[in-house]
């Protein structure tokens, strides 16, 4: 099921059916947690946790990934009654042929069942020499390129109780990174484990060239990914307080120039030896192994900052 030009009216049948299927306790989450890399396993630390698939929630996509079923999970983090979107195909994408109108509708429910805060993770290529792999990026800006040339997701008419003009330079909350530093701290993760920075959204399914690493890096982003920008923008409209977590799972490619295959022929022409080096590439298959190896302090991250939002 697609749903552009979703209505209110939409976002009100999906709570209805949520409501039939949850104990009254669980029908107004305080905090909603939307996992990409790092944290597929996070409904192990839910208490109470009821699993609804997304097959049952009208205006919901299902996925496109064969053999998967994703599901919206209902239970207490850290004492904190949370809604997280769970599985490894979880998050919906534009790159999957998605609408930004279907990529963003479970925030918009989110947000209608209560929500107040959003944490939000993702994988992302390191743009920056500075940050390795397995660093986790506590973001603080964004640059979006699709946002900037007619690929917002709030194009269209005005969602209700929303502002037409959405204002973004307050996007992402202090008060939640914050949280995310202490529970680093009581963690007693080495400093070096987070860092913070500005996170470029681009769409994807391609991995970038070297020359659109260098201009994102120039442009000042310091990790890069397919994700996330859609559903920060669906929760600010809606006043949720927003924090996102990228975890480095490689670096992006951007060599300091290139091999000239003209001075390589003519090196060849006079029958000087040539070595013809591969250009260097990410493999998918290593974003994934990144996002299992460090899975757990992700998951340990979230919840001991729910806990901290709780008490504090």
């Amino acid at each position: 099921m697609t749903t552009e030009g979703n209505t209110a009216i939409d976002v009100a049948e999906s709570i209805s059916v949520l409501n039939g299927l949850l104990p009254d306790e669980l029908q107004h989450p305080r905090v909603g947690i939307v996992c990409g890399s790092g944290l597929s396993g996070l409904a192990e630390t839910f208490a109470e946790v009821h699993k609804i698939p997304y097959s049952q929630i009208p205006g919901f996509a299902t996925s496109t990934v064969p053999g998967h079923q994703s599901t919206l999970a209902f239970g207490y983090l850290g004492g904190v009654p949370a809604v997280a979107m769970l599985d490894v195909v979880s998050k919906f994408h534009s790159y999957e042929g998605y609408p930004l109108s279907t990529v963003i509708y479970p925030i918009r429910v989110m947000a209608k069942l209560g929500i107040k805060s959003l944490f939000i993770t993702n994988a992302a290529g390191s743009l920056n020499p500075s940050i390795p792999v397995g660093t986790i990026v506590v973001i603080h800006d964004h640059l979006a390129l699709p946002n900037l040339t007619g690929f917002n997701p709030l194009l269209g008419p005005v969602y209700p109780s929303a502002p037409r003009f959405l204002p973004l330079s307050n996007a992402y909350s202090p008060s939640l990174r914050r949280l995310i530093f202490l529970a680093s701290h009581q963690l007693s993760l080495p400093p070096s484990a987070l860092t913070e920075g500005t996170y470029a959204w681009v769409s994807g399914p391609t991995y970038e060239t070297p020359a659109e690493g260098r201009f994102l890096r120039n442009a000042g982003a310091d990790v890069v990914g397919m994700s996330t920008i859609p559903e920060v923008l669906a929760a600010r409209e809606q006043g949720v307080e927003v924090c996102v977590l990228s975890l480095v799972t490689n670096f992006v490619v951007i060599p300091d120039g290139y091999a000239s295959i003209k001075e390589q022929v003519e090196a060849e022409l006079a029958g000087k030896p040539i070595k013809i080096e591969e250009a260097k590439t990410v493999s998918h298959g290593e974003v994934v192994e990144v996002g299992k190896q460090r899975e757990e302090v992700m998951k340990a991250l979230i919840q001991r900052a729910v806990e901290l939002h709780r008490t504090g």
